[in-house]
């Protein structure tokens, strides 16, 4: 079809060009008139309607006007009433968790449950759970980071579920169940020769030893230059998805004794951005040195937005609605470093920039609606819910 465009294009060039030397200026704006007209004719005489021309393959065009680019990240959340969303139920998911159940768990309004991420100039390939089964036969999915990323690699795997139709066929690979703190999991789709796994590494870089004469109130350290040491276990994967930040705070960090190190030497006064920075190079140059990415595609999702409030960040109110607010103020130092690392490696790496569609949805968090309602969570996010959209744009990209 383009080489039938491309000729077409070509017999009107010919007939334009005969008088081009007589009248340069006026035949130079004739030209661009009339390439322009017998574009458009082939494309009405061939049944073409310009409105299908994929939005995605306009943003590949050098130009310097951003309107038409697909961001798949600028965009918003809209109500879905035609039935698709939820994508699945999660009391019939094995492998989601009961804490992120939030309907069995007593929530009573199903409102968070119809909303879909829409980009503003195109729109997210629908999930196809059998398109989806076919790419990832006999194909290894790797999830690495913290509990946020462990509730992506349930979102993947309970949505996979739903064009299995022998359920018993899935199964985690060593019998374990899920659990807060488990370092492995893995879960095979026999049918299909795939595995989706799980590895627990919540600073991506080694928990080290205290260094002698250290001051009392060092109990552990981070060894910023050194990735975790189970690293070697996310090499030969098909598709490898890093997530690192929630940690990342004085709770878990300073106020129980935790500081950096770096080439075995304390760092007493590094902040934690630059901490995060130094272990972030260091899981660039491993993935550089490390990952064949002709085979393997990386991922690094960026920062999940939380909605804990009052003066000191410890209340939790979830919403009935998204909340909808202007672009700065769901920045995100976090996601800016990961930008920054992603964009100055050597090797092919996608950044999920997912930090805009968790900062709306206030509605979509725990809140209370887990096994443990006297602590509430306005970290996580219910299942269905945000982490699925997350999974949606990931299988976009493959």
């Amino acid at each position: 079809m383009i080489k039938k465009m491309y000729l077409g294009s070509s017999l009107c060039k010919r007939m334009i060009f005969k008088s081009f030397s007589r009248f340069n200026v006026v035949s130079t704006l004739l030209f661009i008139v009339l390439a322009i007209t017998c574009g458009y004719v082939y494309l009405y005489n061939e049944g073409v309607n310009v409105s299908d021309v994929n939005v995605a393959q306009i943003s590949n065009l050098d130009t310097e006007d951003s309107e038409g680019v697909c961001d798949l990240y600028d965009g918003k959340w809209v109500l879905d009433e035609s039935g698709t969303y939820p994508l699945y139920n999660a009391s019939q998911c094995p492998f989601a968790e009961n804490s992120f159940n939030c309907l069995a768990n007593g929530r009573g309004d199903k409102g968070y449950l119809k909303w879909r991420w829409k980009p503003n100039n195109c729109d997210i390939l629908r999930f196809d759970v059998d398109v989806m089964l076919e790419k990832l036969r006999g194909k290894r999915i790797v999830f690495v980071g913290d509990s946020l990323s462990r509730t992506q690699w349930e979102s993947m795997i309970c949505l996979l579920m739903t064009g299995v139709d022998d359920k018993k066929s899935v199964y985690e690979i060593n019998g374990n169940k899920i659990s807060k703190k488990i370092r492995y999991l893995g879960v095979r789709f026999s049918s299909h020769n795939f595995t989706v796994e799980f590895y627990r590494s919540v600073f991506l870089v080694k928990i080290g030893s205290v260094p002698k004469h250290s001051p009392k109130r060092v109990k552990s350290t981070i060894k910023l230059d050194e990735l975790d040491g189970i690293r070697s276990k996310w090499i030969d994967s098909d598709i490898l998805v890093f997530n690192t930040g929630h940690w990342w705070n004085r709770a878990k960090l300073f106020e129980i004794g935790c500081y950096f190190k770096v080439g075995g030497r304390l760092k007493l006064g590094m902040s934690t951005m630059d901490a995060y920075t130094t272990a972030l190079n260091t899981w660039a140059s491993w993935v550089e040195s490390m990952i064949d990415t002709d085979r393997t595609r990386v991922f690094f999702r960026t920062f999940e937005g939380s909605h804990w409030s009052g003066s000191h960040g410890h209340t939790c109110k979830v919403t009935k609605m998204p909340t909808f607010g202007s672009k700065s103020e769901y920045r995100s130092h976090f996601s800016d470093i990961i930008k920054k690392v992603v964009n100055n490696m050597a090797v092919p790496v996608t950044a999920m920039h997912v930090t805009p569609l968790g900062s709306f949805r206030s509605d979509a968090h725990v809140g209370t609606w887990s096994d443990n309602p006297t602590v509430p969570d306005c970290s996580h996010w219910c299942l269905p819910g945000v982490p699925d959209a997350w999974n949606e744009i990931l299988f976009s990209y493959l």
